[in-house]
């Protein structure tokens, strides 16, 4: 069988020619489609442009009719089986970041007279798609307007990408004092313990924030909610609760530490302790109840005498009695 392929080769057969075929899908970098883009096999004519391509991000469809002409117009040996081949054209993009707009619209407008100390609220903007591989826009303000009695602005934002049409987009908004606040990223039940997953901190306009609201995701991390929150609720401070890091009649490692000396003994909590704050415990040791700061679950450290008078419980007393044995 070998040798009989080699003298076919070697007589010269012609090679089996590849059909033309519609791909199923076809990513576009460039401004245009060429017909090797819709085509497998199109031939020395692949690179021939029929039109622009979609916007960034977006795609258009060519069915079987229009597919049929193509091949026609552009000599493919091509027909359509049936109403089922189509191309589906996509050209990746990607969004535009919010921020290289906003900075070149709010120097606009201080120079006509806004605060620089707020910012720019533009509720609902989408920040428009570029190229997936163009490098990062020019973006130009033209024909702004400022009023300054109610802090609201026009304006028309002028983007020039490589590979896409320059872009004219009308904006509008008014600039306000901002806040930090942190938001529930989902919703949230009341119980949970909140986790960094759970909160994200953005900056939203003063008049929209509650009272009270927290500003840093560290005010509210390992706290248990008080009540349900819907995602991308601004969390208050009267939404959480500190939640303790040691529970009262636990065991807990007491750490004295003195100039050049550590001590330690083990200890009983007399009630429950949050991390950072003062708890009275019991030396099992001494039988002196001392006051500690919470350094985490299992370790406090002495800051002093415990002067409040204090009714020591029948469980602490219990475990006293164990460890004198």
């Amino acid at each position: 069988m070998r040798r009989a392929i080699l003298a076919f080769a070697m007589l010269g057969w012609p090679a089996v020619a590849q059909v033309p075929a519609p791909r199923a899908w076809a990513p576009v970098d460039g401004a245009v489609v060429t017909l090797g883009d819709l085509f497998e096999n199109a031939g020395p004519r692949a690179d021939t442009p029929l039109g622009p391509s979609p916007a960034p991000g977006r795609r258009f469809v060519v069915e079987a009719p229009q597919l049929a002409m193509i091949a026609r117009d552009y000599g493919l040996a091509w027909q359509p089986l049936g109403g089922e081949d189509r191309v589906v054209v996509e050209r990746p993009g990607r969004a535009m970041a919010v921020d290289a707009v906003l900075e070149p619209l709010k120097a606009e407008l201080v120079l006509l007279g806004a605060d620089p100390a707020q910012e720019v609220d533009m509720p609902g903007f989408t920040a428009p798609m570029l190229p997936a591989l163009a490098p990062d826009a020019r973006v130009a303000i033209d024909a702004a307007r400022w009023d300054a009695a109610t802090r609201r602005f026009s304006a028309t934002l002028v983007i020039v990408a490589e590979g896409m049409p320059t872009l004219r987009q009308r904006v509008a908004g008014r600039m306000v004092e901002m806040r930090d606040v942190v938001v529930a990223t989902r919703a949230l039940r009341r119980g949970d313990v909140l986790e960094e997953a759970d909160v994200v901190e953005r900056r939203l306009p003063l008049d929209r924030v509650q009272a009270a609201s927290a500003g840093a995701a560290e005010e509210v991390l390992g706290q248990r909610l008080r009540r349900n929150v819907t995602e991308g609720q601004a969390l208050r401070d009267a939404d959480v609760a500190a939640v303790p890091l040691v529970a009262r009649d636990s065991m807990v490692l007491l750490v004295h530490e003195g100039s050049g000396f550590t001590l330690t003994a083990q200890a009983r909590a007399l009630e429950d302790g949050f991390r950072g704050r003062g708890i009275s415990v019991l030396n099992l040791a001494s039988g002196i109840a001392v006051r500690a700061e919470v350094l985490d679950a299992r370790r406090v450290r002495a800051i002093g005498p415990d002067t409040a008078p204090r009714t020591t419980s029948l469980a602490a007393r219990a475990a006293r009695r164990e460890s004198l044995r």
